[in-house]
């Protein structure tokens, strides 16, 4: 049931970019924070805060994460929300050692599967996976959609700053398209060599460091031919896009141009303009951009049937972007895909 203070809706509101954390993962960030285990300035950074700070902000945003029950679904309801698509949160496992991170994402993916069995009308989830074993990966993306029902992948951008465009990941891609599920390209802090000018003037975050950072990252996919390899594969970016849409027509004459100058040796030739692929290889959210004016254009320029409706719980949750969003001066068709359609056919929901 919607919350009646935002009205009957005439489609169902599915929310695909929210996150969790097991009790016990939120425990391992305490230690490696504490300790300083992990020579990662962003990482160190982000959740020593959440982790050590007392604002109303961090409280918050750590009991988001870990309830599944009562708080979780009342927040959905005030908020309108039917259904949230749940993610590990950033940083997942990546920060991990391997043999860890491969024990725990398959220790989280079976944290979530029981929760979704708990509501399953109200939740349904991304499975995580260890980007340090490709082989374990591809494995744990099958046994996550065949045995525990979970919908797609969620990987948090870099790993120890390494990044999927190296064919030693492609295991992953392959998985996920022979089982016909998207993998969710999440944003994470960036990595040591990238941070420290961000970070300097707290640029890090949200507010601009995880969008260059995963656009980036997205753009490094696209370039090293992933798609022309895999070419049913379906990946997600939040946040419009990681504003690459709004950059398509600079990097399909930029692409070229590098392409034609043989000026790297990693800038080959594509099957496709870079555009091609973000149209007919990538779903979109707004996750954390209730902006309709940027909505519209990525409709427009990306189309109808691959932009979706994401609110980023817990790291923010307004109930009133949600009535600005079902106020949207759109068609009822274009709004009912991007609330409810569009993550029923990519996600299979029933």
């Amino acid at each position: 049931m919607t919350n009646q203070n935002l009205g009957k809706a005439p489609y169902r509101r599915i929310a695909t970019e929210e996150a969790f954390a097991p009790p016990e993962m939120i425990d391992i960030y305490r230690r490696m924070t504490t300790g300083k285990t992990l020579d990662d300035p962003g990482f160190n950074t982000m959740w020593g805060f959440y982790l050590s700070g007392t604002s109303e902000r961090a409280r918050f945003i750590i009991d988001g994460l870990e309830d599944m029950e009562s708080q979780r679904l009342r927040h959905m309801d005030a908020a309108g929300i039917d259904m949230q698509i749940l993610s590990l949160t950033s940083p997942g496992v990546q920060v991990m050692d391997k043999a860890d991170a491969v024990s725990f994402a398959r220790y989280s993916n079976d944290w979530l599967a029981e929760a979704v069995a708990r509501h399953p009308s109200r939740l349904a989830g991304l499975a995580a996976v260890a980007p340090q074993d490709p082989a374990a990966a591809a494995k744990e993306i099958h046994r996550g959609v065949t045995e525990l029902g979970l919908k797609g992948v969620i990987i948090n951008s870099h790993t120890h700053g390494e990044y999927l465009s190296d064919p030693k990941f492609w295991e992953i891609f392959e998985a996920a398209e022979a089982l016909d599920v998207p993998i969710y390209l999440h944003p994470m802090t960036p990595p040591k060599n990238m941070i420290e000018p961000m970070l300097d003037c707290g640029l890090d975050g949200a507010i601009f460091g995880f969008g260059v950072e995963t656009g980036m990252h997205a753009l490094r996919i696209i370039t090293a031919g992933v798609f022309d390899r895999f070419p049913k594969l379906q990946m997600i970016l939040g946040h419009m896009g990681e504003a690459l849409p709004f950059w398509m027509f600079r990097l399909d004459y930029m692409h070229a141009a590098t392409v034609r100058s043989k000026r790297y040796a990693s800038m080959q030739p594509l099957e496709r303009k870079p555009s091609d692929y973000l149209k007919e290889n990538f779903y979109i959210t707004n996750s954390g951009m209730a902006w309709e004016p940027a909505v519209k254009f990525t409709q427009e320029q990306i189309g109808e049937d691959r932009v979706m409706y994401a609110m980023d719980y817990p790291y923010q949750y307004d109930p009133a972007e949600v009535t600005a969003l079902d106020n949207m001066n759109i068609s009822d068709q274009a709004k009912k895909k991007f609330f409810e359609t569009n993550a029923t056919r990519l996600f299979k929901l029933d």
